[in-house]
């Protein structure tokens, strides 16, 4: 008997979970399985084998060579086997299953309603939803589909790009009150700011207007890492901060009208170039008709949204040029009347 006629699905995917998720704890939390269950599955696989695949110890797991080789073509092995279950079961059944989907936590109402509306619609699939800013590892975690802003740092993701949004300035109406508001992009720097980025990102502003680019060195009490916290804080008049237009339009969207009244624009000529968004999910053999449906369906319903925000900037932007070329006309005209 060979090693392969002796091998054990279940062997097999509890040494790939072990490896995916770093642990023999969390692998048996994912699992469903005691900790000592999956350390005797791992360590039977090994004695079929009869070569170690991994070298244990208090602080951490590490692969052996013979190890890192039966994992990765392991994982792509259980992965092809599950992409034909899928294939299988979308042939023989109604569209159902669980989804897992990823997306940062800043947009959940307008999030919630999209998703409620789809499962109206497919009332057979369930859709395990994680939002965190954390980017996560769509293969390693097992994610279907992701809703990312920024450039994509895995090349092999298949991405469905939704469009580009514009950061602008604002701040409260009550911060307003007490430090006035910015005149030039200058003044800036005497402000205090809602910052949020990384750490070599949030100490200074790079900002596009009819002049080209400007850079001002920017300082504040709080640093956050979710747009909707930070909306929040600037709502509360904490300083100013940058928020994209997009999600504003999000905001009203999720039902969230009162916001946009509470938040006052600055320096509208001015503002950051954003980040482009996409639908993500990792490369498969056979992707579930689940998965499809649900990126079709946000794609049908982001895409414009992205592109009328887009819109209305711009309609804003020219209607409010006009209006001071008409303004500077009549100054003209009165200074020229003066004179005669």
């Amino acid at each position: 008997m060979t090693a392969t006629d002796a091998l054990d699905l279940n062997q097999v995917s509890a040494f790939v979970r072990v490896m995916e998720t770093g642990s023999f704890t969390a692998a048996a939390r994912d699992l469903g399985l005691p900790k000592s269950s999956v350390s005797r599955r791992v360590s039977a696989l090994e004695t079929s084998l009869r070569v170690r695949l991994l070298q244990r110890s208090t602080r951490k797991l590490v692969l052996t060579e013979a190890g890192r080789l039966y994992f990765e073509r392991a994982r792509a092995a259980l992965g092809g086997l599950a992409d034909a279950n899928a294939a299988v079961t979308d042939l023989s059944h109604e569209i159902a299953g669980t989804i897992r989907f990823t997306a940062g936590g800043d947009n959940t109402g307008l999030l919630a309603n999209l998703l409620s509306e789809f499962l109206a619609q497919h009332p057979n699939i369930q859709i395990d939803a994680v939002l965190t800013p954390r980017r996560v590892d769509l293969v390693g975690e097992g994610f279907d589909l992701a809703l990312r802003a920024g450039p994509l740092v895995d090349s092999s993701l298949v991405a469905r790009r939704l469009g580009r949004t514009e950061l602008g300035l604002f701040a409260s109406r009550a911060y307003l009150r007490k430090a006035g508001p910015p005149r030039r992009v200058a003044d800036l720097a005497g402000h205090r700011f809602v910052l949020c980025g990384e750490p070599h990102e949030r100490d200074h502003l790079r900002l596009t207007g009819p002049d080209g680019e400007q850079n001002v060195a920017i300082q504040g009490p709080l640093v956050v890492h979710d747009m909707s916290f930070a909306a929040d804080a600037i709502t509360a008049g904490i300083g100013i901060g940058l928020v994209p237009y997009m999600y504003l339009g999000w905001m009203l969207k999720g039902g969230l009208r009162s916001a946009r009244r509470d938040l006052v624009r600055l320096l509208p000529d001015h503002g950051v170039v954003g980040s482009e968004l996409s639908l993500v999910s990792p490369p498969k053999a056979y992707e579930p008709a689940r998965v499809a449906l649900l990126r079709d369906f946000l794609a049908e319903r982001l895409s414009p949204l992205v592109k009328a925000c887009a819109l209305a900037l711009e309609a804003e932007r020219t209607t409010r040029r006009a209006a001071e070329e008409r303004a500077r006309k009549q100054r003209d005209r009165r200074t020229a009347r003066a004179a005669s």
